[in-house]
């Protein structure tokens, strides 16, 4: 399924096809230079290979978007060769490797309900929930007392991602992160 969009109107995360091959959009400018006609760059990663390319579309362009299928699956584990995912009602399993999954695989905990999108029979990736609770398990001791979100230190968390949060988070603390930034939200 796809559907026909101004190069305007691509948007971060859009599966998008370029020369018969499939890319996610990774990041999105639109460029208007001075006096001359106005662009969008688009850095993207080829969904099959992986490899990053950038590409520059005409504000009046007109690109092809893709629809994928989306199925609820539970994440299982990770065993070196794939993350593994099942589906929750026909308890099939499907196996996709971290490039296809890029900076998501920092926010998956075992048993975590998301959505394996599908591009026909294939799996091309996932979609987690916005936020997600981590615990912490090493950042520098407290300060006692210290409310001032202004200043930052580095949390590991439970998935061994690591995200600037503010001063009173000590270790053992679960705290809500953005999984579309990788920010510190609030505790949880």
């Amino acid at each position: 399924m796809a559907d026909n969009l101004l190069a305007t109107q691509l948007r971060k995360g859009m599966i998008i096809k370029v020369d018969n091959k499939l890319y996610r959009i990774f990041d999105r400018m639109h460029v208007t230079p001075g006096n001359l006609r106005g662009f969008v760059r688009i850095k993207m990663r080829n969904i099959q290979n992986g490899s990053m390319a950038e590409e520059k579309f005409r504000s009046e362009d007109i690109v092809e978007r893709v629809s994928l299928e989306q199925k609820e699956m539970q994440y299982l584990y990770n065993d070196g060769d794939g993350y593994h995912f099942m589906d929750t009602t026909t308890f099939d399993q499907v196996q996709l490797n971290a490039d296809l999954l890029g900076d998501t695989v920092g926010f998956l905990l075992p048993d975590m309900h998301v959505e394996v999108e599908f591009y026909g029979e294939n799996p091309i990736g996932i979609e987690i929930p916005q936020v997600v609770d981590l615990k912490v398990i090493e950042t520098t001791p407290g300060i006692k007392g210290a409310t001032a979100t202004n200043q930052l230190k580095p949390a590991k968390l439970e998935t061994g991602v690591v995200v600037q949060v503010p001063p009173f988070i000590n270790e053992g603390d679960v705290i809500r992160v953005n999984t579309e930034t990788g920010e510190y939200q609030t505790r949880a």
